[in-house]
């Protein structure tokens, strides 16, 4: 059986689902691996090192794809690539279906069992195929070091004998594992952070990391069984609204990083509560990709209001992609391993297995 990869569309994705660590590992349990020539070279990993653990490296895309079994790649698969798939294959990665539903039809159209690592259960069986938790973990930390990069002050507080600055305030609204990397880098960078999220349970997450959790007072549950957050009701947005006013008179930068799964982003600073910012914040938006937690944003760009930048981040992995594809690679293998049977040396597609069951496309 053969796990093949092809190069994603460079301007679109850095990211490589195979490294030559994980190509090893795969091949240990019994499969074979081919790429395509030139697959990572963009990352400083060549050819030969893939050679070196026994990778087989194809001429082209289609070639790779015509010899596959399983195909893994970062993103759903292009028209043209779509159509050099094999029917009643596999393939594996963040397919995003809610925004892929046109490409992935055509795609279960040749009978190929199609998985999409986002739709994973969050069990504890799965953490080690977290694609979520690994690639957002990576972006909170991104979003900190960009929004200091464009903050034009010091973070820390410093005294010198020229007088005391005094640490920058960084508000992180969604506390989830981005929002938790993104306060866990700010106070390590010396500023004063605090955060709000809609679930209380992450009010402990938040201190633990020295963070003040700042609470709307609410009664219902803002949490899915799944532990992710849910929208908010009109009552809960008007509160929360209410509690920003006051946060945002008195913050440098905040990171946005609220999402919800399967939904565009819930926007949370209107432009009124943009303005109350102090001329020189920053307002750094995970979420612009999936319409923004804040007014003014837009995916891709730095816009500026009354003196305050509001920054739209788009294909954020791309700027650390070597780290972000070492963390991908590792997650995938956890689920090819799961999904090969090495007794059968086939891939079982067991539907009694929560987490096959879960990532796997239904057809509609």
């Amino acid at each position: 059986m053969i796990v093949g990869s092809i190069k994603e569309d460079l301007t679109l994705e850095k990211r490589v689902s195979i490294t030559p660590e994980t190509a090893k590992n795969i091949i240990g349990l019994g499969l074979k691996v081919c790429i395509e020539k030139n697959y990572a070279s963009h990352l400083g990993l060549e050819d030969n090192e893939y050679e070196n653990v026994g990778v087989e490296i194809k001429a082209s895309s289609s070639k790779v794809l015509d010899s596959s079994d399983l195909i893994v790649k970062v993103n759903c698969p292009l028209e043209n690539e779509i159509i050099n798939l094999k029917e009643n294959t596999i393939l594996i990665g963040m397919l995003n279906p809610a925004k892929n539903k046109d490409l992935i039809s055509k795609i279960m159209i040749k009978k190929i069992k199609t998985f999409s690592l986002e739709l994973l259960p969050r069990i504890t069986r799965a953490q080690s195929m977290d694609v979520l938790s690994s690639q957002s973990n990576l972006a909170g930390y991104r979003a900190v070091v960009e929004s200091v990069a464009e903050f034009e002050k010091a973070v820390p507080m410093m005294m010198t004998a020229a007088g005391t600055v005094p640490a920058a305030k960084i508000l992180v609204i969604g506390a989830g594992v981005a929002g938790l990397q993104a306060i866990a880098t700010a106070k390590r960078l010396g500023a004063i952070v605090s955060a709000t999220d809609v679930r209380a349970a992450s009010k402990e997450q938040v201190e633990s990391l020295g963070g003040k959790f700042l609470t709307v007072e609410q009664s219902e549950n803002m949490e899915t069984k799944g532990g992710y957050a849910k929208e908010a009701s009109d009552d809960y947005k008007k509160k929360q609204a209410e509690l920003m006013k006051d946060a945002l008179k008195k913050n440098d930068i905040v990171i946005c990083t609220a999402l919800i799964p399967g939904k565009p982003a819930p926007r949370i600073l209107t432009e009124d509560l943009v303005k109350l910012m102090k001329p020189g914040s920053i307002i750094f938006d995970l979420a612009a990709e999936q319409g923004g937690n804040s007014a003014f944003c837009e995916a891709g760009k730095i816009n500026t209001v009354d003196g305050i930048k509001v920054i739209g981040v788009k294909s954020l992995m791309n700027r650390l992609p070597l780290t972000a594809s070492s963390l991908y690679a590792k997650n995938l293998f956890s689920f090819i391993r799961n999904l090969y049977s090495k007794e059968k040396k086939d891939f079982n597609i067991n539907l009694e297995d929560e987490i096959i069951e879960k990532s796997l496309i239904k057809e509609t």
